[in-house]
This record gives C-alpha cells, structure tokens and sequence, in this order.
C-alpha cells in the first residue's frame, strides 16, 4: 500500500495515470509527447508507477505498450474507504467510467499463495463464488470444452464460453459471453486469459481481457478490480469482501 500512496502523491504520475485512463495501452513515445519534460523523466515516473503495480506493460512487436492496472487502487478503497465513507466512495464510479475505449484491459495482482491453490480458486465454482459476487463457473477445464456461469440467486444464466487453452497451473485462456445484462449480451464473445508466475512465497496473477470492441460497456470489464481484490482476500485471509456488489449473486 505505501508503493502505491507514494506512486500517487506525485501530480505527474497521476496525470500519466489520467492519460492511460483516456487512452490505455500507450508507448513511451505517445505518452511523452503529451509532457513538458524529457524522455527520460517520464520513463522514470512510469517506472515508479509500475513498480506501485499501478501500471502494467505489454509487448507487441516492437513496441513497448503501458496499461492501466486499476487493482491497487480496489485494494485502497477496500482497505480505506470502504468501511469508513462508503456513501462517498460512490464518488469514484468517476475512476472506472473513464476507462473507455478500450480494446485489451491488463489487470495484475500479487498474491501470496501457491499456484496450485490459485489455479483452484479460479476453477472450483464453490471458491469461485466467494469472490466472484457470488457466481459459480463450471467446467471439466479441458481444452476445448465448454464453461457457463450462474448463481441460484440469478434470473438467468450470467455467461458462457470455451477454454481455448488450458495449461494448469499457469495459463487459462478463455472465449466468453456475458450474459448478465442486456449491455453486455450485445457485446459478443470477448477472450480472458489468466496467467499465474510464481514469485518467491506469492504468485503474480495478470488477467488480460482484450478482443474487446471499441468502446465496449464498461460493465463488461469493469468489476474485475472487486474480483481480483476478492480473490486475493479470500486466499489469504479466508474472508470475504463485503462492498457493495461483491456478493451480488450470492445465495439469498
């Protein structure tokens, strides 16, 4: 927490972060043509925000491309102003409605677990459940086969999709439609991969949610920091996050 409190004292780096919240997915390049600074200073602030886990990087071909990783920030209002402000809180529904025009979303978290029992969280529709406002995803998790998600205390099934790829306990990757509203059903099926690297006693989970169109519903991508922030919870502490929403399908 203090990495990503010290990440965002600094005006520039929060201003780099509004850039990636205008535009996710920028080179080094783009983002430093939008400053009045050198190359070399804004390498360094995007350093220190990606050391904050607030920023994630990708290659494609040549380029090295910056994400939003809005996780951290979860985890503080989880941690800080959840259980102290939630009415004010609401306030930030303005940080998620601004990531637009997405195209691939990259969220990262560390979490100190194995990644045999963090292949099993996401897997088991019981522990899925505890952090995935409170729908279970079933499967025989073998390439090729099918997965839906539901709850008892939904109307109606929240999603379907395949497993295009399945190599536990490393990488799961994932065709899907979500079917939990009227917005995101006319989406279409969009790809989730989990990629899970162990490092030292943790495991560093990245969930990349891409084959998104333009300007894609935020509904569609937008609860994956209460996710993830659940599912960290629960691993390491065995409890559940208790916002609002977090249990929205939860047995009633």
């Amino acid at each position: 927490m203090d990495a990503v409190f010290k990440a965002l004292a600094d005006p520039t780096r929060r201003r780099l972060l509004d850039e990636l919240f205008r535009d996710d997915g920028q080179t080094l390049g783009a983002l430093e043509a939008r400053f009045a600074m050198t190359r070399f200073a804004v390498m360094k602030h995007l350093k220190q925000l990606e050391a904050a886990g607030l920023v994630v990087t990708r290659r494609r071909g040549r380029e090295k491309l910056h994400f939003l990783n809005p996780v951290p920030i979860r985890l503080v209002h989880d941690r800080w102003v959840s259980k102290y402000a939630e009415p004010w809180a609401a306030g930030l529904g303005d940080l998620k409605s601004r990531l637009e025009n997405p195209m691939e979303k990259v969220f990262e978290i560390y979490i100190r677990t194995t990644p045999e029992r963090l292949w099993e969280a996401i897997t088991d529709p019981e522990i899925r459940s505890k952090y995935n406002f409170g729908a279970r995803v079933v499967s025989d998790w073998t390439e090729g086969s099918r997965f839906e998600m539901g709850a008892p205390g939904a109307a109606g099934p929240l999603g379907e999709g395949k497993n295009l790829e399945v190599d536990p306990p490393h990488r799961l990757v994932q065709s899907m439609v979500a079917l939990w509203s009227d917005d995101v059903r006319n989406e279409g099926a969009t790809r989730i991969t989990w990629e899970i690297e162990q490092v030292a006693d943790s495991c560093r989970l990245t969930v990349t949610h891409d084959e998104l169109r333009d300007g894609a519903h935020e509904e569609l991508y937008g609860g994956w920091p209460m996710i993830l922030s659940g599912l960290k919870t629960w691993l390491e502490t065995g409890e559940l996050l208790t916002t609002p929403g977090s249990l929205m399908y939860g047995d009633q």
